[in-house]
């Protein structure tokens, strides 16, 4: 089956630390559920000095989260759900709030 969410689509967080956020998906791991959502959900790192980085400090970066906990934002942007349509015989994604065409 095709993927609902996909790499560039841009999402609401629907549940945990980050609930209500909006942001683009930079990577989809279909195997594993998870999608990586820019600016959401950011794990902190505490770095020790090393001779590639010695100034060591705190590394951020956004950790994947998984796919049921987010949804589609529609044009509004309130999350909708996606449903699958064949229009002009090509199978597209839609919107299943408002019914419209979800690209990509």
């Amino acid at each position: 089956m095709a993927q609902k969410i996909r790499k560039g689509d841009t999402v609401v967080v629907l549940s945990g630390k980050d609930k209500g956020k909006t942001g683009e998906v930079t990577k989809a791991m279909p195997k594993d559920g998870k999608v990586i959502v820019s600016g959401v959900n950011v794990a902190v790192r505490h770095r020790k000095p090393t001779q590639a980085n010695p100034q060591g400090g705190l590394e951020r970066r956004e950790a994947p989260m998984h796919v049921s906990k987010v949804a589609v934002a529609t044009a509004d942007g309130k999350p909708s759900r996606v449903r699958f349509e064949v229009r002009d015989g090509k199978k597209v994604r839609v919107a299943a709030k408002t019914g419209e065409l979800i690209n990509g």
